[in-house]
């Protein structure tokens, strides 16, 4: 385990939201300003409306030299291995030697710099900006990040700009819902324990643990049929498919809490003292090895991970239940719907990211150079379909940007689908409802995606989000030759893909 340094430092989502002259992102601009004026207006802090002007355009500077989002994605740009003693010469301005230490980082050797323009960038500005000014902008930031801890007016403002200006969203959550996920964030497996003991059974994990098995042992005779991979790429493919860990519902060891400090009358020290906790036990394992089995996610987490650096996939108990997983429905319907998302999850060891790390979880190329750039090309259509989706007038997704996610879900389909008719022997799954079995499937799939936002969460998703909106996910059907066959689709339909244009990487 090594640390990494990543950029940060910003109020508003991305760099974009600052740099930007398109008249939403301009209005947003001074929505923030107002929202810093507010914040420190209400903590009585003198020429709130002064100091709200300077921190912004602060953080318009730290913006400026942040990398774009599309040039962060790429962990061959990300892989750059600095000792600390360099720190001084190639990152000039910052007291890197103070800094270290007050992180509890002095003692390591180097230190992953992922985004190295920005570390230079920010560390000149540590030098070029007043003492005075990174004292208010720190203050603000503290202030703000508390605010659902503080008196109610400072929540109600925070929502105001980060629910209702950034996401449309007109009303806040009712504070018990709000402290339900303050807790869960602080004590994940403790919350955890509680969530597998009464919504996930040991008969669902072990229906999942089958479906997951179907699904990898489909992947992997989709790598056998590939007609374009050459037999050494084969061969380390199967490698990393092989020795793969998989996690089902919750972690093997649960995690011990003891020595953090909670107290019934201090909310806010409760927040600082567990995030402070987690920090210690991060630093505690570097230099360790690696542990495949260690979780990103809480089982109450709706939501799946694959960890390229471990080999790993996390699937959390809260997805699956219902609508995504349902022991007890026909297995052709969970296919569909959770088995898309085990398959997105196994084939993400295998999109344009994922390729690039070994079976140990190594930063490597295993590839033919013919083998890669085949992938590179196929990849890169893909991306090209996509950007030609437009969810808002003149607002189009980036294909680039949710490569990754898109090929995971082209080849996570393919595998279900195969997992799926292998499970009835090779055959289409029940009828039922009008619909055949293969209908079901995709139906199924489809419905996993459904969703609903408003366009200011929307188009703030396209600036940030590496995933494509819901309904353009589903539309991934129009890589798949089964669901033409499936529901007659002929040329001239709205999705309709000839044989060429389909993208079939995995």
């Amino acid at each position: 385990n090594i640390g990494y340094l990543l950029q940060g430092g910003l109020g508003m989502p991305d760099r974009e939201n600052y740099l930007s002259k398109e008249k939403n992102d301009v209005a947003l601009q001074e929505k923030y300003r107002q929202h810093i004026a507010t914040v420190l207006t209400l903590a009585h802090i003198a020429d709130a409306t002064g100091k709200a002007v300077r921190i912004y355009d602060l953080e318009r500077k730290i913006a400026e030299a942040h990398g774009n989002r599309t040039d962060s994605e790429d962990v061959h740009k990300a892989n750059n291995r600095w000792p600390l003693q360099q720190f001084p010469a190639k990152a000039p301005g910052l007291d890197w030697a103070a800094y270290f230490k007050g992180a509890a980082l002095s003692g390591q050797t180097e230190i992953m710099v992922w985004q190295p323009s920005a570390a230079a960038g920010i560390a000149a500005l540590a030098e070029s900006e007043p003492l005075s000014l990174w004292k208010d902008y720190l203050t603000f930031h503290a202030i703000d990040r508390a605010s659902g801890l503080l008196p109610k007016a400072f929540a109600d403002e925070r929502f105001k700009f980060y629910g209702t200006a950034l996401t449309g969203a007109p009303q806040q959550r009712a504070r018990w819902k709000r402290a339900v996920s303050a807790t869960s964030g602080a004590l994940g497996d403790a919350v955890g324990k509680l969530y597998v003991k009464h919504y996930f059974p040991p008969s669902a994990k072990k229906a999942a643990q089958t479906m997951v098995s179907n699904i990898v042992a489909a992947f992997s005779r989709r790598i056998d049929n590939l007609d374009w991979m050459k037999p050494e790429t084969r061969t380390k493919a199967k490698a990393k498919l092989s020795t793969l860990y998989i996690g089902i519902g919750y972690p093997e060891h649960w995690r011990d809490y003891s020595g953090l400090v909670v107290k019934r009358d201090d909310a806010l020290g409760n927040a600082q003292r567990s995030e402070l906790f987690d920090y210690r036990a991060a630093v505690a394992r570097l230099g360790k090895p690696v542990d495949k089995s260690s979780w990103a996610m809480e089982p109450q987490t709706v939501n799946a991970v694959n960890l390229p650096l471990q080999n790993a996939l996390n699937f959390p108990a809260a997805i699956l239940n219902p609508p995504f997983f349902d022991e007890k429905a026909d297995a052709v319907l969970n296919y569909g719907a959770i088995g898309t998302v085990i398959g997105h999850e196994i084939s993400h060891s295998f999109d344009d990211q994922g390729s690039q790390f070994d079976a140990e979880g190594r930063l490597l190329n295993w590839w033919t150079k013919e083998d890669f750039a085949h992938f590179s090309a196929a990849a890169d259509r893909l991306a090209a379909e996509f950007d030609t989706y437009e969810p808002l007038p003149g607002l189009h997704v980036n294909g680039k940007l949710t490569l990754s996610e898109n090929i995971a879900d082209v080849a996570g389909l393919s595998a279900s689908y195969d997992g799926y008719r292998q499970f009835y022997g090779d055959k289409a799954g029940p009828s039922a409802a009008g619909f055949t079995g293969d209908q079901r499937f995709f139906l199924a799939f489809a419905q996993a995606w459904r969703s609903k936002q408003r366009p200011e969460a929307l188009r703030n998703s396209l600036m940030t989000n590496g995933h494509a909106p819901g309904q353009y996910r589903a539309d991934t059907v129009r890589n798949i030759d089964q669901w033409y066959k499936a529901f007659d689709v002929k040329a001239g339909g709205k999705l309709y893909l000839t044989p060429a244009e389909r993208v079939r990487l995995w």
